[in-house]
């Protein structure tokens, strides 16, 4: 299809950031156009490329990253600060209506803190065995080349660096790789993957790199390459060492204001269950006031778990490695518990809402980084019986669609017995 030079009205900016048109053969998508703006954009069938903005936004400021609108990490850094807050709590509120789900959604709150404590570089070589190591460009292949990040916390400086010298370690092989830099309290952590096995020259060469750069560990598809120091991360009271590439929260504030927000909701449960608990971001300081049973599908992870728990002044905290997908928390299970906790990945966890719907468990906190995901579990658990106390948006990954939500849903007393699982 042609592309054709079109004069264009922003009437509001859609879910993944872009400004949303009205063009003859119906909405057009135009990244980096704002609401109010008169843009000329060049149209291909539904996507639009921005040529000149004829009338800007009053809500317009300038970009702080000279990469933006080429690297795809950021999809807005040019609207303002109030606009920018109200569009992204209006995501959740507008995925919460599409669910049928009546509930008010709080104000967005503030979570960037520093910034990104992990980030992913990409390297991809020409044929000539040249690396080009940066973020992806927007809706594209193409890698960007970045020597820095502005979203990326302090203690990720050096990240950038790291990253390029490995790839140019391993460039012989001339295969993709995805660089997973993770910043701990005890330095960086490294795990690179897309290479496959290393070879003796090519694992001395890592090591080197490892110590050039002084990082903490550096492992190659989650096998160890190089350890100068665990890396370690305080969970309240806890110390954790996470294995390679483990998940974790994309700002330490963000993790502190979804840990402090949980336990203020499951505030005087004696039982807990923890479900999706990874390296314990919740159990570790549940486990502080109460029992915590937690459940994830990686074992290393609840090894790391169950390890950082043995402190003094953590009540215990079981583990269990469950496919919470296939085989989730049975009514039955659940009912053995004052309060449950999931926190999914961005799939959702309908299958596990599902048997919570069933179940006679007084309250449910949900934690998510999907908006739509996070509307249909609620959906199903309100279907089930339980009623909405608050939803909260909490904006960990700011200048992208990214949102992370929390739902606290209680169970009527009168509504405790008898469930059934919903078909």
């Amino acid at each position: 299809m042609i592309s054709l030079s079109a004069r264009l009205h922003i009437d509001r900016l859609g879910q993944r950031g872009e400004g949303v048109a009205r063009g003859p053969d119906g909405l057009v998508f135009i990244p980096y156009a704002l609401p109010d703006e008169t843009i000329v954009a060049e149209v291909d069938g539904s996507r639009g490329r921005l040529v000149e903005v004829l009338t800007p936004s009053p809500h317009r400021i300038a970009p702080f990253c000279r990469y933006f609108s080429n690297c795809g990490g950021c999809a807005v850094q040019t609207l303002a600060a109030a606009p920018y807050a109200q569009w992204k709590r209006d995501n959740v509120v507008n995925a919460i209506k599409q669910a049928r789900l009546e509930v008010e959604v709080a104000a967005l709150a503030d979570a960037h803190g520093e910034g990104r404590r992990r980030a992913t570089f990409h390297a991809r070589y020409d044929s000539r065995g040249q690396a080009a190591i940066g973020f992806m460009q927007s809706r594209a292949h193409k890698i960007v080349e970045i020597d820095s990040c502005p979203v990326l916390a302090p203690s990720m400086r050096d990240a950038s660096q790291a990253a390029r010298a490995l790839a140019e370690a391993l460039a012989a092989s001339a295969k993709p790789l995805d660089i997973l830099v993770t910043a701990t309290d005890s330095g960086l952590d490294v795990d690179v993957k897309g290479h496959g096995p290393l070879g003796e020259n090519e694992t001395r060469k890592l090591v080197s790199v490892a110590l050039a750069h002084d990082l903490a560990r550096l492992s190659n598809h989650g096998v160890i390459v190089a350890l100068q120091r665990a890396p370690m991360l305080a969970m309240g009271k806890a110390m954790v060492a996470p294995p390679p590439g483990a998940f974790l929260q994309a700002t330490a504030t963000g993790e502190e204001l979804l840990a402090v927000k949980v336990c203020a909701a499951i505030a005087g449960s004696g039982r807990i269950a923890d479900l999706f608990a990874g390296v314990g971001t919740f159990s570790l300081r549940m486990a502080e006031f109460a029992q915590v049973h937690a459940f994830d599908l990686e074992e290393a992870a609840l090894s790391a778990l169950a390890k950082a728990a043995l402190i003094p002044g953590l009540r215990p905290v079981r583990v269990e490695s469950r496919d919470l997908f296939r085989h989730p928390l049975s009514p039955q299970e659940a009912a053995q518990f004052d309060a449950v906790v999931f926190d999914p990945p961005r799939a959702g966890a309908e299958q596990q809402a599902r048997a919570l719907a069933a179940s006679p468990a007084p309250l449910v906190v949900g934690v998510s980084c999907n908006a739509q995901t996070f509307a249909r579990d609620a959906a199903i658990l309100c279907a089930g019986g339980y009623e909405i106390a608050r939803i909260e948006p909490i904006d960990q990954f700011r200048h992208s669609p990214h949102v992370e939500i929390i739902g606290i849903f209680r169970r009527p007393a009168d509504k405790r017995r008898g469930r059934r699982l919903l078909g």
